[in-house]
């Protein structure tokens, strides 16, 4: 599968935005899917993450609240909502997914398929 993220953009805190993962060469709906982020300077960390269909998600601590993961497996996409945005959430974001995997999965080895990245930058 090939993993193409966008919706990433400059936004003042407290705003919005939406990103976007589209899949494509296969449907995603036999993949667990996760969004991962790297901000400058730092390790790629771990955002969300959703199972094979959609019905159980995980949110690392510092977005719980404010982001919601989706998927939508008819359109081969998956989603991330972001709300109430804060200056440290500036980072490039990545979409990944595992094969025949249910899910949802955490860490950045249990995923072999990753997209390009998205640049997020939050204003203050």
């Amino acid at each position: 599968v090939q993993l193409q993220a966008s919706g990433g953009g400059l936004v003042q805190a407290g705003g919005s935005l939406r990103l976007s993962c589209a899949a494509s060469r296969r449907t995603v709906s036999s993949y667990a899917m996760a969004w991962f982020r790297q901000a400058p300077g730092k390790e790629r960390e771990f955002v969300a993450a959703i199972s094979w269909s959609g019905g159980t998600t995980v949110y690392a601590d510092s977005v719980k609240g404010r982001f919601t993961i989706s998927r939508d497996n008819a359109k081969n996409t998956l989603f991330l909502q972001m709300n109430s945005l804060k200056p440290e959430d500036t980072a490039v974001y990545y979409c990944a997914a595992e094969y025949k995997v249910a899910g949802p999965l955490r860490e950045l080895y249990e995923h072999d398929y990753w997209g390009q990245g998205t640049l997020v930058t939050v204003s203050s």
